[in-house]
């Protein structure tokens, strides 16, 4: 693999390829309820979808920002928030997950936002802090997976 082609997913087969990364990694290896993992920000989200040569879906995530999605954004215009970044299992290692932020960001900076926050689970803080995220507030639980909040500047 020549590294991961990273786009905005915005035709409907890319975007149910983004939510069937997700199914595999959040519902079948982290045992995330579909119920939780799903809501009604994917249809206001920007999604981003990372693939191999082949075309083969390898990742996804998303952004949010925008009315509609203050809960999320914290109410910022300015401030975008990363999520729902997955990568498959046969991917990991291979600069997928990083290639993936890099595509979220330049979605954010092209929307004219000048800070991206997310939400990590803990076991992933260093893979967010060596690209340029820092964790701020206390650890709280998400899907029942201990979280901390992130943000770097644009």
């Amino acid at each position: 693999m020549s590294g991961p082609r990273v786009r905005e997913a915005v035709e409907p087969a890319e975007r149910e390829a983004c939510f069937a990364v997700r199914r595999e990694v959040f519902v079948g290896e982290q045992g995330v309820a579909p119920e939780i993992e799903y809501d009604t920000l994917d249809a206001l989200a920007v999604h981003v979808l990372a693939s191999d040569d082949e075309g083969t879906p390898l990742g996804t995530g998303r952004l949010l920002h925008g009315p509609g999605t203050e809960a999320k954004t914290g109410g910022d215009p300015g401030v975008g928030s990363l999520g729902r970044l997955a990568v498959r299992a046969r991917a990991r290692g291979l600069g997928v997950g990083a290639a993936l932020v890099r595509g979220i960001e330049e979605a954010a900076r092209g929307r004219g936002l000048g800070a991206v926050d997310l939400h990590a689970q803990t076991h992933a803080l260093g893979f967010y802090e060596r690209l340029g995220y820092t964790a701020y507030g206390p650890e709280f639980p998400d899907a029942g997976i201990p979280h901390r909040a992130m943000r770097k500047k644009l």
